[in-house]
């Protein structure tokens, strides 16, 4: 039986000599790939630590609040102190064409969440979810959006309630869509078996459609299910 012992290091050509029995041979050898991870005397928890950056994590969080309180008392304030202003400015609207604007707003908030979570490395949706949060806080101010907000916004905007109505119900379809979705997603998960043909619609471009199909059911349900003359 051939008894293996290297000889030599190995060369350009990726050789090296080895005892073969009893005779020395030079043979091929396979050549390993360059490490990933460099020599280095930290520990992994010391690597962890560097790569957390606990100061940009605590920007977001503030910016993440900011977004959250500030827009929506702006929006409030303008509603209750400057009421005939944004009458005037928002009968330029449709009621429709409002829905849609506050649902693509809460969309894309949405939207920007998932994909920070998903690439959570890329500070680009994190920025994306902040704005969108900023934006869509701002118009459930001006619309004074709550669970019974058709009674606040006809004390505040009397006749002209129907608009920001309209974009409470936007930005609640929205809401509702993402919760369905989840609701789907996680009973295909657990449904489907992995060696199963339907498992194809667990895969991530499967519930990116999933996602965009039923928050475009939801807006569809707002826009011609009659709801905009309900409220």
């Amino acid at each position: 039986m051939a008894s293996e012992a290297n000889m030599a290091d190995e060369t350009n050509n990726n050789e090296a000599t080895e005892l073969v029995g009893d005779h020395v041979e030079t043979v091929d050898v396979s050549k390993h790939p360059d490490p990933s991870i460099p020599v280095t005397d930290l520990s992994l928890a010391d690597i962890e630590r560097r790569q957390s950056h606990p100061v940009s994590w605590a920007v977001f969080i503030v910016a993440v609040l900011a977004a959250i309180i500030a827009p929506y008392w702006l929006g409030r304030s303008l509603a209750v102190g400057h009421t005939q202003w944004l009458i005037t400015h928002l009968n330029l609207f449709t009621p429709r064409g409002v829905a849609f604007v506050s649902w693509t707003v809460t969309l894309t908030t949405f939207t920007g969440l998932g994909l920070a979570v998903v690439e959570s490395r890329n500070w680009l949706w994190r920025i994306v979810f902040v704005v969108g949060l900023a934006a869509e806080q701002f118009i459930a101010g001006l619309s004074l959006l709550k669970l019974n907000f058709w009674y606040s916004t006809y004390v505040v905007y009397g006749d002209s309630a129907q608009l920001p109505n309209a974009a409470n119900l936007g930005i609640i379809a929205a809401g509702v869509g993402v919760a369905v979705y989840a609701v789907v997603w996680v009973g295909l998960l657990i449904l489907i078996k992995k060696d199963s043909p339907l498992n194809v619609l667990t895969r991530s471009w499967a519930s990116f459609i999933l996602f965009f199909a039923i928050e475009t059911a939801a807006l569809f349900i707002v826009l011609f299910g009659g709801l905009l003359t309900t409220v």
